[in-house]
């Protein structure tokens, strides 16, 4: 999910608000758990559904961090970086993604995970992370010619489908929430809901459990489900995750 230049503004006036602060969220960062959105680690990890995909991020001192994945055929990448402060993790990414049809989309996003446990909100257990921002999208969608609003002078192809560029201007909302069931077992699930310019929708569903093999090794299996009008897809995902430091 990418942002515009005014969330991008915005999101840097918010670090620049807490920079002094940040280096005291670092105290408990070892004890923070594996899938922790807010947590700065060196750690590289790979996970499969319909193809391999390698991930990873490089910490780069207390509270900022690079991050990047890629699937095995290049298609898909999302490459960025994080900025830890007193009450949240603030996200830049951008990224590609493909669908079928030959639809793919661009995206630019400025984002946050921010801890309800901040403000003492953990019911049952449950951590709670607030997740939102801005994004800018650039793409293209396949649709069928002369249905719809696929009005078009393109050619189509073989099946009927017509590729139509369009771009949005919009953002997001979610929450994402971890549920640690002993000392090994975690429960994850997360949803998210974007809307843009150019009647741009779309939402994103997860749910799943995680798994700590020890104090460097974990892994992770979730069901995922997302759409927009770029595409859909239900994946079974599963990951593994080796944390440096």
């Amino acid at each position: 999910m990418v942002l515009g230049k005014k969330g991008a503004l915005a999101a840097l006036s918010v670090i620049s608000v807490f920079n002094v602060s940040a280096a005291q969220t670092t105290t408990g960062e070892q004890t923070k758990l594996s899938e922790d959105p807010t947590k700065v680690v060196t750690q590289f990890g790979a996970s499969y559904s319909d193809e391999l995909r390698i991930t990873g991020s490089l910490s780069l001192g207390a509270v900022k961090k690079l991050n990047a994945s890629v699937s095995a055929n290049g298609d898909e990448w999302r490459v960025g970086g994080s900025w830890l402060f007193d009450i949240g993790i603030v996200n830049f990414n951008f990224g590609k993604q493909s669908y079928d049809q030959g639809a793919e989309r661009t995206t630019y996003s400025v984002g946050t995970f921010m801890p309800l446990s901040y403000f003492d909100i953990a019911p049952y257990g449950w951590q709670i992370f607030a997740m939102g921002g801005y994004s800018h999208v650039d793409g293209e969608i396949a649709c069928l010619a002369g249905q719809g609003a696929c009005l078009t002078s393109e050619i189509p192809g073989p099946e009927g489908w017509v590729l139509i560029p369009n771009s949005s201007d919009g953002g997001y909302l979610g929450a994402f929430a971890l549920k640690p069931l002993s000392e090994k077992w975690t429960l994850m699930t997360a949803a998210a809901y974007s809307v843009g310019s150019n009647d741009y929708s779309g939402y994103f569903a997860a749910i799943g459990a995680s798994y700590q093999f020890d104090k460097q090794q974990s892994f992770k299996l979730f069901a995922a489900t997302e759409d927009s009008d770029y595409g859909s897809d239900q994946n079974l995902v599963l990951g593994y995750t080796y944390q440096f430091n």
